[in-house]
């Protein structure tokens, strides 16, 4: 049976969200995982200071460390957030304090966070992502999550707190034009 509502909180549907329109544009599935988790971390960290429950980070004196492996490193702009990704020998792969991010351990925390529900929601994603060229997509992308993200408490409240991710609702503004 296919799910229609999932009580959940945003940081995975962002995640989500973020690799699929990725994907949308061009990058391969895993290399769409590792940016997905990125633009979901950003966004987490600026909302964390934004509620004051994190102070901002310093700017490292050092740079951090890229594993000797890697190839040559690459801006990424995703969503609003443009961040450092590397070339390896996987293929393209976002960094999280200098070190690559694992396409799998995204995988398993996205089947971890929706369960059975993955797929549906992975599916109601796609057709909306692709109902939309993609430099229409790149553009308006982070307008769309808006218009879909779970509401929660704007407050400290709302931190971590799971609300409803409607999939008829983003099946419908696949609808939109």
């Amino acid at each position: 049976m296919r799910a229609e509502t999932i009580l959940i909180n945003r940081a995975p549907v962002l995640t989500l969200w973020a690799a699929v329109v990725a994907e949308r544009l061009g990058y391969q599935p895993d290399t769409a995982l590792t940016l997905g988790r990125t633009v979901a971390g950003l966004n987490a960290a600026s909302k964390a200071i934004g509620l004051g429950i994190a102070e901002p980070r310093a700017a490292p004196r050092r740079k951090a460390v890229v594993p000797s492996k890697a190839g040559r490193k690459v801006e990424v702009s995703l969503l609003g957030r443009t961040f450092t990704a590397v070339e390896t020998a996987e293929g393209l792969r976002a960094l999280d304090d200098g070190k690559q991010v694992s396409a799998a351990s995204v995988e398993r925390y996205l089947a971890g966070k929706f369960g059975s529900h993955l797929e549906d929601a992975r599916k109601a994603m796609t057709t909306l992502a692709r109902s939309r060229p993609p430099r229409r997509l790149a553009a308006e992308a982070f307008a769309l999550y808006e218009a879909f993200r779970p509401a929660v408490p704007r407050s400290t409240r709302g931190w971590g707190a799971k609300g409803a991710l409607d999939l008829a609702l983003v099946r419908s503004l696949a609808k939109r034009d």
